[in-house]
């Protein structure tokens, strides 16, 4: 026993100095780094994280894409003349740390540590493994910007960027999700059913019998304005032939009778189960990635961006599942079979939770519309995100790129790939474009500038 413990503890050592001498060897660190390429390699990080961190969720994610963006812009805001931190106008954030007069910071110092140190807080489940890549990359960007830096500058700014994190972690802790991992499914969690509503389908994403994250609604949303959006409007239950509630199902039904392969291939790219993907809200948090890479804009234009669009999800996530479990509905899966053909079956699973408005919908709705306030629409974008995972053997679908000619073009397909996969009606979609378009105004419209 102690022989096997000694070896593990020597492979591990080998393992973590082997990794320090690839960090600190300065024949492999570029002499400088991009500004924008400083915030897109910690996006790249928060992503690799909520892929490889087990029990993950598209809710769990969508929260700390929002204050992993957030941190972003308020650890370079205060070396900007024309911009301003959000403290005072998100919610109950009253005060975050504000740098010394007297002393002078690197700006992208105080971004790096303050990224490392607030990924590793939010994700404190994750491995010890992704615990040194974060550290290998904060060391690595910090032995670039501190060849040109003097001593006292590179201090301050470490100290700023730890106070910083810290800071918004502790306001993280009080939003209802907190470690919202630790129970996705409540067994607790009872509803009594009622006609359309909800019920565990035989063919879904997870075996569980309660959905996930019930309580989610109910958490704190970034911006005041999004806490207090008005209920949707539904389409009224009615079973009967010819009814716009049947209607909705029975296109749901006949478009899975023509699916044609370009359908079916959207249908799984943008599937983003997060068991396996850095979910629904991580694929729009690349694409905006994909877009400061593309498009180099200067560093506060790239942390703002990265901020818009992670509390525009993280929000539209919180009001989804708000609405979600005031209307509690069911899904073609339960609708279709009873009412339709008994032997139908979606051609992508269903996920764990209620259906109306579209999760996959409002998100992608409200990242567009937060990228439109900084890139032109049409921007031709190819998407890669997927690009390398084995084909799905199941629907007989590879993994291949796909090319918008717009941002908006993207929102459309994730929204209209639920309807392919036949998990979706027109209604949930619909609702959940128009509505992400409101939540992420709400977020666009805050007094960044002074």
């Amino acid at each position: 026993m102690k022989t096997k413990s000694l070896t593990y503890f020597l492979i591990k050592l080998s393992f973590v100095l082997a990794l320090a001498l690839n960090i600190t060897s300065c024949d492999q660190l570029p002499k400088e780094i991009p500004e924008h390429e400083v915030a897109a390699q910690w996006a790249d990080m928060t992503l690799y994280i909520t892929k490889n961190t087990p029990a993950n969720s598209p809710t769990f994610a969508s929260r700390c894409l929002g204050y992993m963006g957030l941190a972003q812009y308020e650890a370079i805001v205060n070396g900007d003349s024309d911009h301003q931190s959000l403290v005072g106008q998100l919610n109950k954030l009253e005060s975050l740390p504000l740098p010394h007069s007297d002393n002078s910071y690197n700006w992208l110092m105080v971004l790096n540590r303050s990224q490392g140190e607030l990924l590793k807080s939010l994700y404190i489940q994750t491995s010890d493994d992704n615990k040194l890549r974060i550290d290998s990359l904060e060391n690595r960007i910090h032995k670039i910007l501190k060849k040109s830096e003097d001593l006292k500058i590179t201090t301050n700014s470490l100290a700023f960027g730890t106070k910083l994190a810290k800071a918004i972690f502790e306001w993280s802790k009080t939003d209802g999700g907190h470690r919202g991992y630790l129970i996705n499914f409540d067994q607790n969690f009872n509803r009594e059913p009622f006609p359309g509503s909800w019920k565990p389908p035989l063919f879904a994403q997870s075996f569980s019998h309660k959905p996930l994250h019930p309580f989610w609604g109910e958490n704190r949303t970034f911006v005041p304005q999004n806490t207090s959006l008005e209920l949707p409007d539904y389409i009224n239950y009615d079973p009967e032939e010819g009814s716009n509630y049947f209607n909705q199902f029975l296109e749901v039904y006949q478009k899975e009778q023509k699916l044609t392969e370009a359908e079916k291939e959207a249908a799984i790219w943008w599937s983003d189960d997060p068991d396996v993907t850095f979910s629904p809200g991580g694929h729009l948090y690349y694409i905006t990635n994909s877009l400061i890479r593309k498009n180099k804009p200067n560093i506060v234009t790239s942390t703002r961006t990265l901020a818009m669009v992670g509390m525009s999800v993280a929000d539209a996530f919180i009001k989804c599942w708000k609405w979600k479990y005031h209307f509690f509905s069911e899904r073609p899966n339960t609708f279709i079979p009873q009412f339709i053909d008994e032997k139908w079956e979606s051609f992508w699973p269903d996920p764990p939770f209620p259906s109306f408005p579209s999760g996959h919908a409002i998100q992608a709705s409200a990242a567009a519309t937060a990228l439109l306030n900084t890139f032109d629409n049409n921007n031709i974008i190819i998407d890669s995100a997927h690009v390398g995972r084995e084909r799905d053997h199941v629907r007989n679908i590879e993994f291949n790129a796909r090319s918008y000619n717009s941002i908006w073009d993207i929102a459309k397909e994730t929204a209209n790939s639920r309807f392919y996969g036949g998990i979706h009606t027109t209604q949930d979609n619909k609702v959940g474009l128009e509505q992400g378009e409101i939540i992420a105004k709400n977020i666009i419209n805050l007094n960044w500038k002074k």
